[in-house]
């Protein structure tokens, strides 16, 4: 029981006083003396201290005032300093069980509804409708503060007639309802919300759409990931999981997400004393049919499988976009797009933890993936991704247009302007740290000269081998894809013989061991390919038919 208190973020307030009594005993013991005498000796020994012992010291004092702070503890920022980032969580804080616990639960529910009657500062209230909102300085409680601030400041509460305590309940509902994973839990949750919140200060969309619109687009945010297990849409089809098979393979996940949404807002606890969940209660049959049609419309829109369908649509749309036009509503789908996977887009210090999140939950599913022999999914195999290389051309291939065809449609704001400068700063700054990452793996700077050409280390030359490798079995479907069924059979034999002659090298660099491992897994893919070609005789018909023209 203790170290379970030890190792949950939410009992760190409690943690905290026992061990500073600790360090304080610690002070106050014989090993202090101890410690000066063999400083002393050293100093005697050495001639002079040595640099190593000045840094220890200080590691060791910059520790005991960590333990000794108690402001970054406070509740709801009333001491916190917004100006300068706090230390971030680990990552992997997430190692617990998949679903909440009841006492996890009813812990963050009591604290948030101690602080949901505070009153928040006129600094945060103004920090909350930037993008520049650092999600890491706060805890679940507080973020449950915040959103509910979200429905006072934009004046829902009011104009749809939501209970304080229906509105609570729901907020806690949807709490409850995010998993302990890595990236897709409550706190994505909040940024996603935080940043469609801010884009619609940002953007001055009370004076462009109707409220009922804006409470869409905000409780879409709210709802959009409930229920995430830590594995996509490719890994439940591939894997025929419960939902793959309840949806057809149509947007499984997001499918899965809006119905959670809705059986939340539409529990029934007349059979008990809780306040209900449902914050649309008040509205007429006309208006929630609007906001249904409109949350399933925005959540089924974060499949990213259809991220080019919906940006095409919306730059048709562009040249003479009309807020007032019903058809036009295609903007919803947009903002909550942009606000999905807007974490490049917020500081370096803000978005860097968050990459190291999705990595851990991309691990985990490719690991998953080898070990059920299915096909790993791209971008998620931890032999081939760095975190440089897996948002370098996400950001510039997906986030940027994003957030260009958003700020096009608002020529006259600048500060939707800086926001796309930001994604491109953000995106040299990634592309600097690529290059370092490069160096320090190993690579060996190459000099190149015309004249005596360029030498690469033995190493070096095999792993950009395996690497091109590791390309030919996507080369291979698609070249199946377009038409050239005999292109495989050259791949297949190459990447055998590539395989054969791997088996002859006693590899003694674990990396490069590494990488060679993971070829095994490109030759079991083009066998497949090869395999299919075969039992339906495309590869033959294909061979006559050349045979023929020639």
């Amino acid at each position: 029981m203790a170290d379970d208190t030890l190792r949950s973020p939410d009992h760190v307030k409690t943690v905290f006083p026992i061990e500073v009594v600790i360090v304080s005993k610690q002070r106050e013991s014989p090993d202090k003396s101890q410690l000066q005498s063999l400083e002393k000796k050293i100093l005697v020994e050495a001639g002079e201290t040595p640099s190593i012992v000045y840094e220890m010291k200080s590691k060791v004092e910059l520790f005991r005032e960590k333990l000794e702070n108690v402001e970054h503890l406070s509740w709801l920022g009333l001491f916190k300093d917004l100006s300068v980032g706090t230390q971030k969580p680990s990552p992997f804080y997430h190692k617990r069980t998949l679903r909440k616990t009841k006492e996890e639960c009813e812990h963050v529910q009591e604290k948030f509804l101690q602080m949901s009657s505070l009153d928040v500062t006129e600094e945060v209230r103004q920090y909350l409708k930037t993008p520049t909102f650092d999600n890491w300085q706060w805890e679940d409680a507080e973020i449950m503060v915040l959103l509910q601030l979200m429905f006072t400041d934009l004046d829902f509460v009011t104009k749809f007639s939501i209970e304080r305590e229906v509105l609570q309940q729901f907020l806690y509902e949807v709490y409850r309802h995010y998993n302990n994973i890595p990236f897709h839990n409550f706190k994505h949750c909040f940024c996603v919300t935080q940043m469609m919140y801010g884009l619609i200060w940002l953007t001055e969309l009370q004076s462009k759409i109707d409220d009922i619109d804006l409470l869409i687009m905000l409780t879409s945010a709210i709802c959009h990931d409930l229920d995430h297990t830590g594995y996509n849409n490719a890994y439940q089809i591939n894997a025929r999981t419960e939902l793959a098979l309840r949806y057809n393979d149509i947007s499984p996940l997001e499918n899965h997400h809006c119905a959670v949404a809705f059986e939340i807002l539409e529990k029934d606890f007349t059979c008990n004393s809780q306040p209900e969940n449902n914050i649309f209660r008040n509205l007429t049959s006309e208006q929630f049919k609007r906001i249904r049609e409109g949350m399933i419309k925005c959540i089924l829109a974060t499949d990213m499988a259809r991220h080019n369908e919906i940006l095409n649509q919306f730059k048709s749309l562009l040249p003479a976009f009309d807020f007032s036009n019903k058809d036009h509503k295609d903007l919803m789908m947009i903002m909550i797009k942009v606000s999905d996977i807007s974490n490049e887009a917020r500081p370096m210090d803000v978005a860097e933890p968050w990459l190291d999140c999705l990595l851990q939950e991309f691990f985990n599913q490719s690991d998953l993936e080898k070990l059920e022999g299915l096909p790993v999914s791209p971008f998620m195999d931890r032999d081939k991704v760095t975190k440089p290389s897996s948002q370098t051309g996400f950001i510039r291939f997906v986030l940027l247009p994003l957030f260009i065809e958003l700020a096009s449609l608002f020529p006259d704001l600048e500060d939707i302007r800086k926001v796309v400068q930001v994604l491109e700063q953000t995106a040299r700054e990634i592309l600097t740290v690529l290059q370092s990452v490069h160096q320090a793996t190993g690579f060996k700077d190459i000099e190149v000269e015309r004249e005596k050409g360029f030498h690469l280390d033995i190493e070096d030359y095999l792993s950009g081998v395996l690497t091109l490798a590791s390309e030919l079995s996507r080369l291979a479907v698609n070249s199946v894809t377009a038409g050239d069924y005999t292109r495989p059979l050259r791949i297949s034999n190459f990447i055998n013989e590539l395989d054969s002659g791997f088996r002859l090298l006693n590899l003694k660099n674990d990396p490069l061991r590494k990488r060679y491992d993971g070829l095994k897994y490109d030759v079991k893919k083009i066998e497949e390919v090869v395999y299919d070609l075969s039992i339906r005789g495309l590869s033959k018909v294909q061979e006559s038919e050349t045979a023929y023209e020639k």
